[in-house]
């Protein structure tokens, strides 16, 4: 278990997103909102658990097979658009307060989305730029 990476900025911030986008599933879930904005704000909180777990107990590095933080920004970028496009949906409409609060948490998701892209973004650049820089053995 990785210890250090909740109090990390990425693992802040995967906590984080999986708060927010459980809270917007129970906001949507209690308005009686589109089945549509549950099922999202459900599949992006269990998702963003899934890497959090990957990351915590360090998976990422015995399972070699897929380049996860690759992964994890594309997961992230396809999150944000749908989170943009269901956020809007449940802003404009707005059946009932639960379903605005359940947007607008939405909407607060999707900046986290694009946050969690741009410091694994960062992070692969400086990966890359050690493993050059790296004497050869």
């Amino acid at each position: 278990v990785d210890r250090a990476f909740p109090r990390s900025t990425r693992g802040a911030l995967k906590i984080a997103r999986t708060l927010v986008a459980l809270a917007a599933l129970i906001c949507f879930v209690a308005s009686g909102a589109r089945e549509a904005y549950a099922a999202l704000a459900g599949m992006e909180t269990v998702i963003t658990v899934l890497f959090l777990l990957l990351y915590l107990l360090r998976l990422d590095t015995r399972m070699r097979c897929l380049f996860w933080p690759l992964a994890d920004i594309l997961n992230s970028v396809v999150a944000a658009l749908f989170l943009l496009v269901v956020g809007l949906f449940a802003i404009i409409v707005k059946t009932n307060k639960g379903t605005l609060a359940g947007g607008v948490l939405v909407f607060i998701l999707l900046v986290l989305c694009l946050a969690d892209v741009v410091l694994l973004c960062k992070k692969i650049r400086l990966d890359k730029a050690r493993g050059r820089s790296a004497p050869a053995k």
